[in-house]
C-alpha cells in the first residue's frame, strides 16, 4: 500500500474548531472557514454545506438527482480530495486518504446492500454519520465499498485486494477489543453495523479466483463455510444490542428481520415444487426430524418462483438460517443433494444480491461441476444443472 494509505495514531489529538461552522466541519472534527454559502472543506469534499437545518450532514452534491456530476456537457464522477479527514472514538484514531475519501463520497452515502430499497439507504446515511465517531464501523464501510467497486469492476478478478484486507482486518481487530468492554446504549448501532458488513466481507470474499480452485471441487479448501460461523456470530449480538428497539436505526427494517426469522412450516412439501421435493426424498409426512433436507428445500422454494427483481436480503438470509445441523454437516461431507439445494440458492440469490454473487461466481460452477463428475448417475439431480431436463424450466 501507499505510503499516503491508512495509519492509525495512538496519541490523541484535538484538531481546532470553529465556533460557528458548519455541522459537516464539526462531524469530521475539521476547522471550518464558514465561507457562505458553501465552505471550502464542504466544497472540496462533494457534500452540500450544512449550514442551515434542513441540509442533511454529509448529503453528496449529486445526491437525490438521479444523475452524476455533469461538467461541460460530460458526465463526471466527482474527484477525490486531498484534505485529511479524521475517525475517533477518542481511544482510537484513522485518518481517511484521498481515496477512501472518494468511496465515501461515491457509495457510503447510499445502500450498497440493496440499492433500491429506500430504508437501507436511511440506514447507510446513518450508519455513515456514526462511522466518524467508531473507527471499526468506518473500516468496514469502506472495505464493503472496496469490495463494492472489485464487484462493479468484472476485471479486477475475485480476490480481495490488500486495501480491503486491510480495513477488513482492522474492522475486526478494533470491534473484537470493543466486545471486551461494557456495551453502552450509543453504541448498539455502530457495533450491529459493523458485525452485519463482517457477514458481508466474508461472504463475499472466497479465498479461490477460480471454479478450478474453489470448493467444492477442490476437496483442500475448508474455509468454504467459514461464513457460517460469521453469520451465527453476528446473530449472537442480537439480544445484546436489539436491532429492532424503538431507538435504533434498524428499526425501519423490521419488515426484513421478520423475513429474515419466519418460522419453518412444521410438515409437507406445500410451495416446494415436486420434482425438487421427490429429489429430496420428502413427502406430505416429512418434518425437519425425519428429513435433513426439510427446511433448506423450503427455504430455497421460497425464493425460486419470484422474479429476479423482487428477491430480498431478507428471503435469501432465510435460507441461511437453514444451514444448521444434520443439513449443514451433508453440505460439509459434499452430499449432492445438499449441494444442488446450495447452488439453486446461489443461482436464484446471485441475480439479486451482488455480494452473493461475488462468491457464487465461483463456488456455482464449482458445485456444478463437482455434481457432474461425481455423481453423474444421479439423474434425479442431473436433471436441475446446465443442460438438463429441468434447467429450463428452472433458469
Amino acid at each position: 500500500m501507499a505510503s499516503t494509505g491508512p495509519r492509525e495514531v495512538r496519541e490523541r489529538r484535538t484538531p481546532r474548531r470553529s465556533r460557528y461552522g458548519c455541522r459537516n466541519c464539526k462531524l469530521r472534527k475539521l476547522k471550518c472557514d464558514e465561507g457562505k454559502p458553501h465552505c471550502k472543506r464542504c466544497s472540496s469534499f462533494g457534500v452540500l454545506c450544512n449550514f442551515m437545518s434542513n441540509i442533511p450532514d454529509l448529503q453528496p452534491i449529486a445526491d437525490g438527482t438521479g444523475r452524476p456530476l455533469v461538467v461541460r456537457g460530460k458526465a463526471e464522477l466527482q474527484p477525490p480530495v486531498a484534505s485529511a479527514v479524521w475517525t475517533s472514538d477518542e481511544t482510537t484514531f484513522y485518518q481517511l486518504n484521498a481515496k477512501c475519501q472518494d468511496f465515501i463520497t461515491r457509495y457510503l452515502g447510499r445502500s450498497l446492500i440493496t440499492p433500491d430499497d429506500p430504508n437501507m439507504i436511511h440506514v447507510n446515511r446513518k450508519l455513515l454519520r456514526l462511522s466518524f465517531t467508531y473507527p471499526y464501523l468506518m473500516h468496514a464501510s469502506l472495505a464493503v465499498a472496496l469490495t463494492y467497486d472489485r464487484h462493479l469492476n468484472s476485471s479486477l478478478g475475485c480476490r480481495r485486494s490488500l486495501e480491503e484486507c486491510y480495513h477488513w482486518s482492522q474492522s475486526t481487530t478494533l470491534l473484537n477489543r470493543r466486545l471486551r468492554e461494557p456495551i453502552e446504549a450509543k453504541d448498539k448501532d455502530a457495533i450491529w453495523g459493523t458485525a452485519a458488513a463482517l457477514v458481508i466481507l466474508s461472504f463475499s470474499s472466497p479465498d479461490a479466483s477460480t471454479p478450478e480452485e474453489s470448493w467444492p471441487l477442490n476437496s483442500s479448501d475448508h474455509s468454504h463455510l467459514d461464513w457460517l460461523r460469521m453469520s451465527k456470530g453476528k446473530m449472537s449480538l442480537w439480544h445484546i444490542v436489539n436491532p429492532l428497539r424503538s431507538d435504533s436505526l434498524f428499526h425501519v427494517m423490521a419488515a426484513t428481520f421478520a423475513q429474515m426469522h419466519s418460522p419453518f412450516p412444521e410438515s409437507g412439501i406445500d410451495g416446494i415444487p415436486r420434482a425438487l421435493a421427490t429429489t429430496c426424498l420428502l413427502k406430505e409426512s416429512s418434518t425437519a426430524k425425519t428429513n435433513p433436507y426439510f427446511h433448506a428445500a423450503h427455504a430455497v422454494s421460497q425464493i425460486l418462483a419470484l422474479p429476479d427483481s423482487e428477491v430480498t436480503t431478507g428471503q435469501t438470509q432465510f435460507f441461511m438460517r437453514s444451514i444448521h445441523g444434520p443439513f449443514e454437516d451433508l453440505l460439509r461431507t459434499r452430499d449432492p443433494v445438499a449441494l444442488l439445494l446450495l447452488y439453486l440458492w446461489y443461482r436464484k440469490a446471485s441475480r439479486s444480491i451482488w455480494w452473493i454473487e461475488l462468491r457464487a461466481r465461483v463456488e456455482c460452477p464449482s458445485i456444478c461441476s463437482y455434481l457432474r463428475l461425481y455423481h453423474k448417475g444421479n439423474v434425479a439431480v442431473q436433471a436441475f444443472l446446465p443442460g438438463g431436463a429441468l434447467a429450463d424450466e428452472w433458469g
